[in-house]
């Protein structure tokens, strides 16, 4: 396919069948390098079962480890099975009601997914941020690129909530705060998904958050609204106009494809139906840090009493826990 001659003239199309050839090139060599290594162990093992060699002994054993862990976590893969899963991932974050507790709360847990995609070797963009008044973020839209970003993510959608000592009261009091996360598959190369520029409704607009900045001084910032299904997306992060327009659309597709499945999807239509408030009672987990440590999800059960480590990115095990727990109720 890629050797004719015509397979660039419609660009989009192209793109999508050469990201889908990388990955299923990285996805084989990933196979053969594991397959190797797998047989450099066992020729390994032959070779101690003969002569006895603790050096070798202790090298070997920690390479089957090694790759007794990147085994587990491709057969952890196959879990991921979704249509979009495979897809890059459009996370959205929103401070729920209380100010600056909860514009901290959810700066927060931008910082924590920030963390977790680096880790994972995911590339990440800021496609809009909107800082609060005195501190934290208001909202905040990220993409995060990488092998299976969106099934892994998508387990994360709902309200957070965080209890602490308020950095923000003078008298040190306890205080519980909120914040939703949303998580979107990236369509933008989906074919199917097809926006009519005579349905959009486009307005442009200063930049509001922190004064002083570039970024307020010209009309830069860009909404779309898609007039037949009322969604309505704004991006105001970057300078240029082009960029924002270019990441309002990104977002809007997704949320359009988001809008169809909920149309097809019976089941999905009546979760829609049933979003909560972000407030007490209806957050997926909880972080505590005052009076005693421990982030729990209250959909899987899952605890840990490390919340440094989990505000530091480190939520596999809640994203684990959430996926095995859909295969067995499948």
């Amino acid at each position: 396919m890629m050797a004719r001659p015509d397979f660039w003239d419609d660009q989009e199309g192209a793109e999508v069948v050469s990201r889908e050839r990388i990955r299923l090139i990285e996805q084989l060599e990933l196979w053969k390098r594991l397959n190797s290594e797998a047989e450099d162990c066992q020729v390994a093992f032959e070779l101690l079962s003969e002569v006895e060699d603790p050096e070798l002994r202790g090298e070997t054993e920690s390479r089957v480890e090694a790759l007794e862990r990147e085994v587990s976590a491709l057969e952890f893969q196959k879990m991921l099975s979704g249509e979009n899963d495979e897809n890059d991932a459009i996370l959205s974050i929103n401070a729920g009601a209380g100010g600056t507790e909860a514009q901290d709360w959810a700066e927060m847990l931008f910082r924590m997914y920030m963390r977790w995609a680096e880790a994972k070797g995911y590339d990440v963009s800021i496609l809009d941020r909107l800082d609060g008044e005195e501190a934290g973020i208001k909202s905040a839209t990220l993409s995060i690129s990488g092998n299976h970003a969106y099934g892994f993510l998508r387990s994360e959608q709902g309200v957070h909530r965080l209890v602490r000592i308020s950095p923000y009261d003078s008298q040190a009091r306890r205080h519980t705060s909120f914040a939703s996360v949303s998580v979107l598959a990236d369509v933008m190369e989906d074919t199917t998904v097809e926006v009519d520029e005579g349905d959009l409704k486009v307005d442009v607009f200063r930049a509001s958050g922190a004064g002083g900045q570039h970024v307020n001084k010209t009309e830069s910032a860009v909404r779309l609204t898609h007039i037949p299904t009322g969604i309505v997306v704004s991006c105001q992060s970057e300078r240029s106009q082009h960029k924002n327009r270019a990441n309002a659309m990104r977002i809007l597709k997704a949320r359009i494809k988001d809008h169809q499945q909920s149309i097809l999807d019976a089941q999905r239509a009546e979760v829609e139906a049933e979003k909560k408030e972000i407030a007490w009672g209806s957050q997926i987990r909880s972080y505590i840090l005052q009076p005693y440590q421990k982030v729990k999800d209250h959909r899987t059960g899952v605890e840990d009493g490390n919340v440094t480590k989990v505000l530091d990115g480190g939520i596999d095990e809640f994203i684990e826990g959430f996926l095995l727990g859909q295969t067995e109720e499948a």
